[in-house]
């Protein structure tokens, strides 16, 4: 799967609908102070099932909302949507009758996030283990935010093993396997 392109509207600074293609290749967002490169990426981040406001950079997760201007209104919700080019069928295998996967997330005030694949409302964790089977996701070593290198060559050797994993493409078997590990201690404990 290769991202083909992300629709914003209504997240952080992205009040107004925008619709930005993703050509194949190293992709690097540059411009000057302000402008929404972190925002852009937070965006990707957040399509793919960031679950931690403060890594948003927020008190809260409605605050991916736009809050407004003094010329211009705040919004009640926000969507980004990633589309996804699986020409290649490198989907996990539920999703590769298709040619294109897109993957949807909206927050509105007081309600929460929603998510959807394809048009079909799913879990935030069916989310996470699409990209986690795909050697991406959220917390992919392939986003890299301002700062998080240096903070790579100081982190600890866990942190390093989960950033390797991650771009092997095996961190989603570890929660697939912790899910299969509680469905068998119920299912003993059902059985005493």
């Amino acid at each position: 799967m290769k991202f083909d392109r992300l629709r914003l509207s209504g997240f952080k600074s992205f009040v107004d609908p925008v619709d930005l293609q993703i050509l194949p290749g190293l992709t690097g967002v540059v411009g000057p102070n302000g402008c929404g490169k972190s925002n852009l990426l937070e965006a990707l981040r957040w399509v793919m099932g960031e679950t931690s406001y403060k890594s948003m950079r927020g008190a809260g997760m409605e605050d991916v909302i736009f809050s407004g201007t003094t010329g211009r209104p705040s919004r009640n919700n926000a969507e980004v949507s990633l589309l996804l080019d699986n020409h290649d069928k490198s989907a996990p295998p539920e999703f590769n009758d298709e040619e294109n996967v897109e993957v949807t997330r909206r927050i509105e005030r007081d309600a929460g996030s929603a998510y959807r694949i394809n048009g079909r409302d799913v879990r935030a964790k069916d989310v996470q283990l699409l990209f986690a089977d795909a050697s991406t996701g959220a917390r992919s070593p392939a986003l890299v935010k301002q700062g998080q290198i240096g903070e790579l060559i100081n982190a600890k050797p866990e942190a390093r093993r989960k950033i390797l994993e991650e771009a092997a493409g095996i961190s989603g078997l570890h929660t697939r396997r912790h899910d299969a590990e509680l469905r068998l201690r119920g299912a003993e404990s059902n059985l005493e």
